[in-house]
């Protein structure tokens, strides 16, 4: 029998929303921050502070944020399958019954749902009620530790990208280098998470694109208004 060869996008979910997330909030965060300070008049010295903070505290704190929730949910997943252990070994005909009506709601038979449910489950009935009654798989199983690197990691590669955009910027042009430079960062990560998901690549950039620079903007108005240094 030839092994199943086809590559799906869904396989990518756990990591790349992790990913996309940790880079987008880099880039539009740091971007955001530098504009905001360079619009207050600082010193390029502060505006390099305040972007090198901002980096260290986004990152922890996506890293952070990401194992928290994503650990919630993998609790939630071995509550359920423990549940569901339960119950097979305490009533293993109702769990079968269950499994049937659930075939037979997508289409088989009486006869046939029935059928399936019994071999399913003498291969692996956890397996088979995890899947079909929770919508559990191993490809969306919650993996705290690797959304934690993977946002983390993916965060500080995306605020290095306006960070160093603005150490090389010239003086006076701080706030327009960064803001263009960043626009196109998120161009080219609106493609770049477009082509790894198998999305439509235009919707992607704009859509990436627009929320990047309505937050730049309106952090530099911020900065404008009160001239104070974050």
């Amino acid at each position: 029998m030839r092994a199943h060869s086809e590559i799906h996008f869904a396989r990518r979910i756990g990591w790349l929303r992790a990913a996309v997330l940790g880079a987008n909030d880099g880039i539009v965060s740091t971007a955001s921050l530098l504009m905001g300070v360079a619009a207050a008049n600082a010193s390029r010295e502060g505006i390099l502070i305040a972007g090198v903070a901002g980096l260290v505290a986004g990152a922890m704190s996506m890293a952070a944020g990401e194992y928290v929730s994503v650990s919630s949910q993998a609790d939630t997943e071995k509550s359920d399958l423990q549940r569901e252990r339960r119950e097979l070994a305490e009533s293993p005909e109702s769990e079968h019954r269950e499994l049937t009506q659930i075939y037979v709601e997508r289409g088989l038979d009486a006869t046939l749902a029935s059928e399936v449910a019994r071999q399913l489950a003498l291969h692996d009935a956890l397996g088979a009620h995890a899947r079909d009654e929770l919508g559990l798989s191993a490809i969306h199983t919650a993996r705290p530790v690797q959304a934690a690197f993977a946002s983390a990691g993916a965060f500080t590669g995306g605020a290095a990208l306006p960070l160093l955009a603005a150490l090389f910027a010239p003086a006076t042009g701080i706030m327009a280098t960064v803001a263009i430079s960043s626009l196109v960062f998120l161009v080219v990560l609106g493609w770049l998470a477009a082509r790894t998901g198998g999305a439509n690549i235009w919707v992607s950039m704009v859509r990436i694109v627009f929320w990047g620079a309505l937050a730049m903007a309106l952090t530099a108005m911020v900065g404008k208004l009160f001239g104070t240094v974050v």
